[in-house]
C-alpha cells in the first residue's frame, strides 16, 4: 500500500512537470496567434519547439513507462487508472515519432501559421504552399507511423474525435448532404424571405465588444479565469482550469462576426472552466474530443444565441450599444434577418443551414491529400470547384477560398469533421436537454444558468474522463443520429422562411 502511494504522489510529480511545460507552450502558442511582432516570430518558433520537444520527451520517457507499468492493474482509484490509460495512450503513440522529426513539426507549425497569416492577408496561396506540402507530409508519415486498418486518415482522425472512422463520415455526411440540399431549395423558393439589409450599417468594434462581454457574462463565463482578446481566425484556448482565455474578430460592418464567433468560443470555454477540479494538473483536465467540444460551441453559438427565444430577451441590450439605425427595426424581423439562407465563401461567417457543407468540402480535401489522390499546389481550384458544386458561389480570390481557415496551418488535419459531427451531437443534446427542461423559456427569461448546469452535470464536470461514445450514450441512450439536426433545422426554417 505504502509503495503504491508513493508511486502515485511521484507520478503525479512527473504530471506538474509535464504541466509547466504545457503551459508554457500553450501561453507561447497564444501569444503568438495574438500579439506577436512580425520579426520575433522565428525566435518564438524556436522557443516552441524546445518547449514542445521537453514536454514530448516527459511524455515518452522511461520514467513514464514506469509509472504506467507499475500504477495500470494497482491503483485502487478509478481516477488514477484513467489518467495511467490516457497517458499510456499518449506514450504509445508518441514513442512511435522520432524525437527529432516531432519538434522538426512543432517549429514547423508555428512557422507555417505566421507564413498563412500573411498568405491570407495578400491572398496568395503561393507563400503558404511550401509550409503546406511539408505539414502534409509529416501528418501522412506520423500517420503511417501510429497504424490504421481501413484508411490513412482514420489515423489523424482518432487524434480528434475517437471512435470515428472516415468510413462512418463516408456513410453519415451524404446522407445529411441530401437532406440539407432539399431544405436549402425549398427556402431558396421561399416567397417570403428575411430582409438581411436591415442588418446593415457601421457599429463600431468597442460596442460590439460591449454587447458580446454583456452576453458572455449571462452565459457564465468567469472573466477571473479568462480574457477576451483581437485575432485573425477566432479560437479558445486553455492554459489550465482557471485560464481559458478566447478570442474574437471585429468587423464593424457586420456585427454578426463578432457577436456569433464570441458566443461560440465561450460555449468552448465554458466547457473548460467547468471541469471538475479533481483533473486538474492532470491529462483528464480537457475536453473528451473536438467534435464534444464543437458540439458546446455550437450549441451556445446556434441553439441559443440565434434562436427566437434569446433575441425576445436580449434585443433591448442589443439596442442599447447598438447604432441609431438598429433603432427602429422590428425584433421578428432582426431575428429573421440573423438567420438568413445565403451562401458564404467564409465558413465561419456561414449560416445554420449551409455550414455543415462548408465542413464536407474541407472533409473531402484534406482526406484525398492524406490519400495522396491531389496534391497541393491543386487545392486552390478544387476548392473553388467543390464551392461551386456544394454553395453555387466561387470564391473571389483565395483569402476567401483556401486560405480562409487556420487549421492546416496548424498540421490539425482530421479536425474539420469534428464541427459537423459536433453540430450533429449539438443537436442531440438539444433535443434530449429540451425534455428535461422548458429551454426556450429560460433563454427567454435570460437564464441560462439551468442551461449551463445540466451541461456542466451531463458533459462538462467529466472533462476527458469518458470518451466521446460514451458521453452521447449516457444522455440520449443511441448512438449519433443525425435526424435530431435535420428535423431541428427544417422546423426553424420552415418558420424563417414561412415555408
Amino acid at each position: 500500500m505504502e509503495n503504491t502511494y508513493l508511486n502515485e504522489k511521484d507520478f503525479r510529480d512527473l504530471l506538474n512537470e509535464q504541466n509547466a511545460y504545457r503551459e508554457a507552450l500553450t501561453l507561447a502558442q497564444w501569444d503568438m496567434r495574438t500579439k506577436i511582432p512580425r520579426k520575433a516570430v522565428e525566435q518564438r518558433s524556436e522557443v516552441i519547439g524546445f518547449l514542445a520537444d521537453k514536454l514530448n520527451q516527459l511524455e515518452t520517457s522511461e520514467k513514464m513507462k514506469f509509472f504506467i507499468d507499475v500504477l495500470k492493474d494497482h491503483t485502487s482509484d478509478e481516477i488514477m487508472q484513467k489518467i495511467v490509460l490516457e497517458c499510456e495512450e499518449k506514450y504509445e503513440r508518441n514513442r512511435k515519432i522520432p524525437n527529432n522529426e516531432y519538434k522538426e513539426y512543432v517549429m514547423l507549425q508555428s512557422k507555417s501559421e505566421a507564413i498563412w497569416q500573411e498568405a491570407r492577408q495578400k491572398a496568395d496561396f503561393s507563400l503558404f504552399q511550401p509550409y503546406l506540402e511539408k505539414l502534409v507530409d509529416y501528418n501522412r508519415k506520423f500517420a503511417e507511423y501510429w497504424g490504421y486498418e481501413d484508411n490513412i486518415y482514420d489515423a489523424l482522425l482518432h487524434n480528434y474525435e475517437p471512435g470515428i472512422t472516415t468510413k462512418t463520415l463516408d456513410d453519415v455526411f451524404p446522407k445529411l448532404r441530401n437532406s440539407l440540399s432539399k431544405l436549402v431549395e425549398k427556402v431558396n423558393h421561399s416567397k417570403d424571405k428575411p430582409d438581411p439589409s436591415i442588418l446593415k450599417g457601421h457599429f463600431p468594434k468597442q460596442d460590439q465588444k460591449a454587447f458580446t462581454v454583456e452576453v458572455l457574462k449571462q452565459m457564465g463565463y468567469d472573466f477571473e479565469s479568462g480574457r477576451l482578446d483581437d485575432t485573425i481566425h477566432p479560437f479558445a484556448i486553455s492554459l489550465n482550469l482557471n485560464d481559458i482565455r478566447i478570442t474574437t474578430r471585429y468587423d464593424e460592418e457586420d456585427f454578426r462576426m463578432a457577436v456569433f464567433g464570441t458566443i461560440h468560443e465561450g460555449g468552448h470555454a465554458l466547457y473548460e472552466q467547468n471541469i471538475s477540479k479533481r483533473f486538474a494538473n492532470t491529462p483528464l483536465a480537457t475536453g473528451t474530443s473536438m467534435g464534444i467540444h464543437e458540439s458546446q460551441s455550437l450549441f451556445w453559438e446556434n441553439f441559443v444565441g440565434r434562436s427566437k427565444s434569446f433575441w425576445n430577451n436580449h434585443y433591448d441590450l442589443f439596442k442599447s450599444h447598438a447604432p441609431e439605425q438598429f433603432q427602429t427595426v422590428d425584433k421578428e424581423e432582426f431575428y429573421r434577418a440573423v438567420n438568413e439562407v445565403k451562401p458564404s465563401f467564409i465558413r465561419i461567417e456561414a449560416d445554420e443551414l449551409t455550414y455543415p457543407l462548408h465542413i464536407m468540402i474541407r472533409f473531402e480535401l484534406e482526406k484525398a491529400l492524406i490519400n495522396s489522390e491531389i496534391e497541393v499546389k491543386d487545392l486552390p481550384h478544387l476548392w473553388n470547384e467543390k464551392m461551386v458544386d456544394y454553395l453555387g458561389i466561387e470564391p473571389p480570390t483565395d483569402r476567401e477560398g483556401v486560405l480562409q481557415d487556420i487549421h492546416w496551418a496548424g498540421g490539425d488535419f482530421g479536425y474539420f469533421p469534428s464541427y459537423a459531427l459536433g453540430y450533429m451531437y449539438a443537436a442531440q443534446f438539444h433535443h434530449y436537454l429540451s425534455k428535461d427542461m422548458n429551454m426556450d423559456g429560460m433563454i427567454a427569461s435570460g437564464n441560462f444558468r439551468s442551461v449551463n448546469k445540466w451541461m456542466t452535470d451531463h458533459i462538462h464536470q467529466y472533462g476527458k474522463s469518458k470518451k466521446p461514445l460514451e458521453i452521447i450514450k449516457d444522455i440520449t441512450s443511441e448512438p449519433l443520429n443525425p435526424d435530431y439536426l435535420v428535423n431541428y433545422l427544417t422546423t426553424k426554417y420552415t418558420d424563417i422562411y414561412r415555408l
